[in-house]
């Protein structure tokens, strides 16, 4: 089944799990198609009028009417109604939108083992993790990620974190069209917020940590931790519930979940348990359950990641010790602690998305542990543009923390002056380390400035952008690759 589906199931079909405050005009229209774009909205479509960060949908019914949409979904009904036009006046839009997307496209979250990965940090690595697991034990998988969706192994590009709910059942239709029996997705606090995951059923849900993130967006903390929470609170009975132990939200997650509740841990008594032997820049040692095992993946926070998607595995049926065999040869997602190695100097460049302060200070952290005493460590670090501005001087303070030398310059500065960003960082900054801080606004030349003040062997981190192979200024995005920078400096400066 495709995202253009053929079958025109009748409106009221697709209305039986929505809290309908008032309806107007025929149900047994057929329904061809579902918008939340005016713009899109064509003969037998349901355009849904959300009231979006950027603009109330409600302003453009007028306009889907113009292009022959068949049904409306709204929450306040307009003045005028056109004849022949069936509007449905629903309390959340959106909401709404998500109950009839599940519906529309036969519900195929229930034909799969779909297991949501929630958390400031390390939810890509799980999924990816999950998804290659998954593959090499033969299963046909499903994948939806910050990165990139796939169907197997075919590749569709991602544009958000979570899809919208449309476009999110279409992407599980073609997956159990394509014969997957599992899928593995990123859930995030957005998109429970926003309804896009509601009218799924879950396997499982899977915890990883909670720090400062998209405090924009959510306004508190509290507001952050309680869309997280929303998630798991919506787990049906028969699914798993399982959240790290270790991070004083985890045990919140679980309080009013119906799932099962399962735990893992690297310091205290949980369902999964595991004991870091060694962190190395070859790689991780860890005894899990018994077990000694050698990973590919470095760092603290790596081990809890293969720690949850071992338990993840276990939880959905698989074997113990097969699931660790293959979790041991494994890489991590693209731009998650990824080495690029100057073949001369020697000099490792990283790349990694951290974005937030918690995920910069895992990084440095792992760097800490893993450097040699003469190994120089320079981070190359910018901050997003309309996004949380707090966290712009804590990013700079980390980095000034767990670096020898630091280069601010710009991240994705959106519709922000790069410059004011910088500035917002620079406040961060100790008078003590003022010194070894340089800010260079163009991320080029700021990666460049990095590669020349590193010596043969020395470490090249590059925060905040990780995966992404562009920048965004002024709603223009423009083709930048940290990774493909890199290494054309190494050229560039004979290194």
């Amino acid at each position: 089944m495709s995202a253009d589906k053929e079958i025109t199931p009748p409106l009221f079909a697709l209305l039986a799990d929505v809290t309908v405050l008032s309806q107007h005009g025929p149900t047994d229209v057929p329904v061809a198609g579902l918008t939340l774009d005016s713009r899109r909205a064509g003969p037998g479509q349901v355009f849904f009028a959300l009231r979006g960060v950027q603009a109330d949908g409600h302003q453009f019914i007028a306009k889907a009417e113009e292009l022959g949409a068949a049904v409306v979904v709204c929450e306040d009904l307009p003045v005028e109604r056109k004849a022949g036009v069936a509007y449905v006046q629903v309390k959340d839009s959106a909401e709404a939108m998500a109950y009839m997307a599940a519906a529309f496209y036969g519900h195929p979250s229930r034909a799969l083992k779909l297991v949501g990965v929630t958390g400031t940090n390390g939810k890509t690595t799980c999924v990816t993790l999950l998804h290659k697991l998954f593959r090499e034990l033969g299963y046909h998988v499903g994948l939806l990620s910050t990165v990139q969706n796939q169907i197997d192994e075919t590749v569709i590009p991602a544009t958000h974190t979570t899809p919208d709910a449309i476009r999110l059942n279409a992407l599980l239709a073609q997956m159990v069209a394509a014969g997957c029996t599992h899928a593995f997705m990123e859930v995030s606090s957005h998109a429970v917020v926003q309804h896009r995951v509601t009218g799924l059923r879950f396997a499982g849900g899977l915890f990883t940590n909670l720090t400062h993130d998209h405090l924009d967006y959510h306004g508190t903390f509290d507001a952050y931790l309680k869309a997280k929470k929303g998630f798991f609170d919506a787990l049906p009975k028969g699914a798993f519930a399982l959240t790290n132990a270790d991070d004083k939200r985890g045990p919140v997650m679980l309080q009013n979940t119906a799932a099962r509740r399962e735990t893992y841990s690297l310091r205290s008594t949980a369902t999964f348990r595991a004991r870091l032997v060694e962190n190395a820049v070859h790689g991780l040692h860890l005894e899990i359950d018994g077990r000694d095992i050698l990973f590919r993946l470095i760092g603290v926070f790596n081990a809890y990641n293969l720690l949850a998607v071992y338990g993840a595995a276990v939880l959905l049926g698989e074997d113990a010790a097969e699931a660790l065999t293959i979790l041991s040869g494994l890489t991590s997602a693209p731009g998650r602690f990824d080495p690029v190695v100057a073949e001369k100097s020697r000099i490792t460049g990283i790349v990694d998305y951290a974005h937030t302060p918690d995920a910069l200070e895992n990084v440095l952290s792992t760097i800490a542990q893993i450097r040699q005493p003469e190994q120089q460590v320079i981070t190359v670090v910018g901050c997003g543009g309309n996004r949380d501005a707090a966290k712009r001087p804590v990013m700079a303070s980390l980095a000034c923390q767990g670096s020898d030398r630091v280069v601010l310059t710009s991240d994705n500065p959106r519709f922000e002056d790069p410059l004011a960003i910088l500035s917002q960082m620079q406040a961060g900054v100790p008078v003590r380390d003022q010194a070894k801080v340089l800010t260079v606004p163009d991320r080029r030349e700021a990666i460049k400035t990095a590669c020349e003040l590193a010596g043969p062997g020395d470490i090249v981190l590059v925060a905040g952008k990780g995966h992404e192979t562009y920048q965004e200024i002024n709603g223009v995005r423009t083709e930048f690759d940290d990774k493909q920078v890199l290494r054309e400096m190494y050229e560039l400066l004979g290194k």
